[in-house]
């Protein structure tokens, strides 16, 4: 199996903050770490470290900061097919974070806005039905439609991610194979909450929901029923990326087993999610190859 990855990359900057700035407030900080970064970058890199098969589609523009990207994907298990657009400039993210490991984030999305579909679906026509197609909330309204659309086309194991959150999603949803949501987006989309979220998006055509309940661990649900598997303690130090690595590993550990989606991935991904908080940064507080293999094993 191949996951094509179709979505935003960026640069991101994390700046650690004693607070959160309020409206007119003028705050001081400190630049902690300059990273690759993007929902649909995050989730690539997590996979082929995983040792997943993985080609990410996405837009950047004309700047330092294209070249940057491209370095930083050539060091990863990813095969980048990066659609560079004239006058536009490569997306970025400035990250707040907290002493306790929250953050808040901007991003920027001139690139990712400005994929066309034409652009994004053609490394699709490589494809074989049971690939996995993998989205998430950075791209357009018709794109998004019409990439899901063409994997159902193509036979391909749709998965996304509903982040940012956009008005167009509730239409969305039975194109979709498997949502990931946490406790926010799953009430912001469906009007409720745990099982009864997953229940409206089942309802609605989903196979499989996700949702990831932060320090309560995560729900699994199907027609069939759901489950609760717990979270892996962690000592919470920067909180970015963490939904990117939990999906990512979710996706891999289900694929290189040739199973759908169960228990054990969750698990798998629950390890993988503590690692990363653990650390600060984007790219670099990831799980490696190695820590990854080992989650993998058990």
């Amino acid at each position: 199996m191949r996951a094509y990855v179709i979505g935003n990359v960026t640069v991101d900057e994390t700046i650690s903050v004693s607070a959160m700035p309020e409206a007119g407030a003028s705050i001081l900080g400190r630049e902690e770490t300059r990273d690759l970064g993007g929902k649909g970058a995050n989730q690539a890199v997590v996979m082929g470290r995983a040792g997943l098969a993985v080609t990410l589609v996405a837009a950047v523009g004309e700047d330092f900061r294209a070249e940057t990207i491209r370095s930083q994907l050539a060091e990863e298990p990813v095969e980048a097919r990066l659609i560079q657009l004239a006058g536009k400039a490569s997306d970025f993210s400035i990250i707040f974070t907290t002493p306790d490991g929250e953050n808040a984030i901007v991003t920027t999305t001139d690139s990712a806005g400005s994929l066309t579909l034409a652009e994004a679906v053609a490394p699709l026509a490589e494809s074989i039905p049971g690939d996995l197609l993998v989205l998430q909330g950075n791209l357009t309204d018709e794109v998004t439609r019409g990439i899901l659309e063409e994997a159902r086309h193509r036979q391909l194991l749709t998965a996304f991610n509903p982040s940012p959150l956009r008005p167009f999603f509730t239409g969305l949803w039975p194109l979709v194979d498997i949502a990931f949501l946490n406790k926010g987006e799953a009430e912001s989309l469906t009007g409720t909450a745990g099982q009864g979220a997953a229940s409206v998006l089942i309802s609605a055509g989903v196979k499989h929901v996700v949702l990831t309940l932060g320090g309560e661990g995560a729900m699994l649900a199907s027609e069939s029923g759901a489950l609760t598997i717990p979270a892996t303690p962690a000592s919470v130090i920067d909180t970015t990326g963490a939904g990117d690595t939990f999906m990512g590993v979710t996706l891999a550990s289900a694929a290189l087993r040739g199973v759908p989606l169960d228990a054990r991935a969750v698990r798998h991904a629950t390890a993988a999610a503590a690692l990363t908080v653990s650390r600060r940064g984007t790219r670099s507080a990831f799980p490696t190859k190695a820590e990854l293999h080992s989650i993998l094993a058990g």
